[in-house]
């Protein structure tokens, strides 16, 4: 009988421990990891206006460079990420799956196919070297402007170049182009007189779509949390939407990278950041780069054929459209 009662007591007590434990953690602020492209950088400005807070949620963001962010939610330092579609798929693969929850944008331009003076259209790269990081973004993107002028990358020679290199690479003619995104696009436009942008995301819009992608057990313990994020997100979007707060957006947005306001601009028109309404049907699985799926299948198929993965993925175990659609219901 003493047993039975200590046994109770000890339950009770290791119970009320749980309860403790698991409040903390309720308490403490969900972190999500963000970087320097437009359709993330814009999360400051929820941040600056403390609409996070008046929401009813702790939140904090933390500021990596790209590859960094996903490096820091793979080892658990935060609860979610923003990423591209195609590298969540990755990061999923080969390390730790996460759950897009909000589509931020996709790349309207600020990905692009940079050429050396002499070359003015994706036909004239046939023969020639094109530096690239193979098995990201820009390798993709080369292969589809490749595709729009009927070649293959067999037409091409393919330099792995880390895309932070891209603009010094160029300007070395080591490549007669390169492919990358802004801010290193527009850097190698700059450091070689007479370059051109031959293709963009631009010419293939939601070949990258870019979202928040969360933690699955973050997602599933703090779901009302995250319900908040993504109406602050939504906040933030009807803000930026909003003519009239234009020049006040890209002070905020361009302090974040430190640049100024006007040499900031060209980088958020390269980005569409989408309504809740035009969420609402990139959300609608379909075959073509409309849908987030059919983008995701795109990636996912060019994944395993490059083998930075072995067998194509569950697409639909990497998206969540129930925050978009509750908020749309409302």
């Amino acid at each position: 009988m003493q047993r039975s009662l200590f046994s109770r007591r000890a339950w009770v007590a290791a119970l009320a421990g749980a309860f403790t434990l698991g409040a903390a953690a309720q308490a403490e602020p969900l972190k999500i990891a963000y970087s320097d492209w437009p359709g993330w950088v814009a999360w400051e400005i929820g941040i600056k206006k403390d609409w996070f807070k008046e929401e009813g949620v702790d939140v904090e963001f933390l500021w990596f460079d790209y590859v960094a962010s996903m490096d820091a939610y793979v080892a658990g330092q935060v609860d979610a990420v923003c990423m591209t579609n195609g590298d969540a798929l990755v990061t999923g693969a080969t390390g730790k799956p996460s759950v897009g929850i909000i589509i931020n944008d996709y790349s309207n331009g600020n990905d692009m196919v940079v050429a050396a003076p002499g070359i003015s259209s994706v036909a004239d790269l046939k023969g020639k070297k094109v530096g690239v990081e193979e098995g990201f973004v820009g390798h993709l993107l080369t292969l589809k402007a490749l595709e729009s002028a009927g070649l293959s990358d067999s037409d091409i020679e393919i330099v792995n170049t880390p895309t932070s290199e891209t603009p010094q690479v160029l300007k070395s003619g080591a490549v007669d182009a390169i492919t990358a995104w802004q801010p290193n696009s527009g850097q190698a436009l700059k450091a070689v007189d007479g370059s051109t942008a031959i293709f963009t995301s631009g010419d293939a819009p939601g070949i990258i779509y870019d979202l928040l992608y969360v933690d699955e057990e973050s997602l599933k313990a703090r779901k009302d949390d995250w319900a908040k994020v993504a109406k602050v997100w939504y906040r933030i979007v009807d803000y930026l939407k909003d003519e009239d707060n234009i020049d006040e957006a890209l002070e905020i947005l361009a302090s974040r990278v430190d640049v100024k306001p006007e040499e900031y601009e060209p980088f958020f028109a390269g980005t569409y950041i989408l309504s809740l309404e035009e969420a609402l049907a990139a959300w609608k699985e379909a075959e073509g780069l409309e849908s987030v799926y059919g983008s995701s299948k795109v990636v996912d198929e060019f994944n395993v054929k490059y083998e930075v993965y072995e067998k194509p993925l569950d697409i639909s175990s990497y998206l969540d459209p129930s925050f978009t659609k509750a908020l749309a219901s409302e």
